[in-house]
């Protein structure tokens, strides 16, 4: 197949994903359904390399350690620092993941199937793509398949139940509103204040902010992560220090807040790692799905046990509702932009006017934000660089 006949297949696929998406607002995400249509597709004769044949795989291969090190980029210290309850309670319920879905699942299912599922379920495409290379460099071809089927279902127990929680504590924030309205207020004479002291290097000049200045500085920032990582015989995965590096090249100022999408390659990065993990589908026969279907579930509901439990105890003991620990904890089954459509759906819901919903949005969303940054950019990566040795 023609470069230019696969990569066209490949778009208007992930097009069509993103429009079903949208009009289902995020219901039938992007992923859940340029997959089906992938699947389908591969049974229906669609060319096995139709993903290589695109030319993506052999780019994204290439950009993941800059697209991780620009997921360092998204969040500063200091606003992790002021969620620091947040924080904890995201972390928590990525641990929860990680030891109800090792622990109970290896009796269920065995320890590979344990393991290639917890990472997927506590994170994103990242994490699902390290597990999936995991697989593959073993001879697991199943099991690459299976973190992808992962990837892809979980949002359906994700957005429903973060819904429900978000809504009960968009309700709560209502109904004490004098309470929030004044801690807002509070809070924001002391952003105004932070807001007047710098650190780091100063920005760019104006001429110098380019795409290939911004692009070069990535680029730098992901080979320090992988040499430092070969420094160390890879005794921490690249992409754990491609992320670590992002974050301290951002505080130092070398690197710029969500600096792929300022040098405008933001997209076409992203679709070149769907690319690698969808690629997975071209091995997914009907008796695959079928033989892994129940482990699929099942891990899925080890997972949301383990988020529930710890997010549970930790919220107690932080002074979170359960309704917020719980969201904080799901947000590792869709991350962003699920944390925002869904805080801004709850707000929209519940208030009565304007003010109101600005209430329920400033409460809520910081600890969205922050909590999908946690579980499914850091903590995930984390986690599955521990996990493939397991595998």
């Amino acid at each position: 197949m023609q470069p230019i006949v696969a990569l066209t297949i490949v778009l208007v696929v992930f097009a069509l994903g993103d429009i079903v998406s949208a009009k289902t607002k995020a219901l039938l995400s992007m992923l859940f359904v340029s997959s089906i249509v992938f699947l389908v597709g591969f049974w229906l004769g669609l060319p096995k390399d139709l993903f290589a044949a695109s030319q993506l795989v052999g780019i994204g291969s290439v950009l993941i350690g800059l697209l991780i090190t620009h997921m360092g980029t998204l969040m500063s210290i200091s606003d992790l620092i002021k969620q620091w309850k947040t924080v904890i309670i995201a972390l928590g319920a990525v641990a929860g993941v990680g030891i109800f879905v090792l622990i109970p699942g290896s009796m269920i299912y065995g320890r590979q199937i344990a393991a290639v599922a917890a990472p997927p379920i506590s994170g994103g495409v990242v994490a699902a793509l390290m597990m999936s290379d995991a697989a593959k460099a073993k001879g697991l071809t199943d099991l690459a398949v299976f973190a992808t089927m992962l990837l892809v279902a979980q949002g359906f127990i994700g957005y429903p139940l973060s819904s429900i929680f978000l809504t009960k504590e968009a309700k709560r924030i209502k109904k004490n509103k004098e309470e929030y309205q004044k801690l807002q207020f509070e809070t924001a004479i002391t952003r105004d204040d932070d807001k007047k002291k710098s650190f780091g290097l100063p920005p760019m000049p104006k001429e110098f902010q380019t795409s290939t200045v911004y692009l070069a500085k990535l680029s730098l920032g992901a080979l320090v992560a992988i040499k430092l990582a070969a420094l160390f015989n890879n005794a921490i995965h690249p992409y754990v220090w491609a992320l670590f590096i992002g974050i301290a090249l951002r505080e130092i100022g070398f690197l710029e807040e969500d600096i792929f999408t300022k040098a405008n390659s933001f997209g076409i990065s992203m679709v070149t790692l769907l690319a690698i993990v969808m690629g997975n589908l071209s091995q997914a026969t009907p008796q695959i799905i079928l033989e892994y279907l129940s482990p699929l579930v099942g891990t899925l509901i080890l997972g949301v046990i383990g988020i529930f439990i710890f997010t549970f105890i930790l919220g107690k003991l932080l002074g979170y509702s359960f309704e917020m620990a719980a969201t904080i904890g799901l947000t590792a089954l869709y991350g962003f932009p699920g944390t925002y459509i869904l805080t801004q759906e709850a707000a929209k819901a519940v208030a009565d006017n304007e003010e109101e919903r600005q209430l329920i949005m400033n409460e809520i969303l910081p600890k969205m934000l922050v909590a999908g940054f946690v579980t499914v950019t850091i903590s995930s990566v984390i986690l599955a660089s521990i996990f493939v040795k397991f595998i």
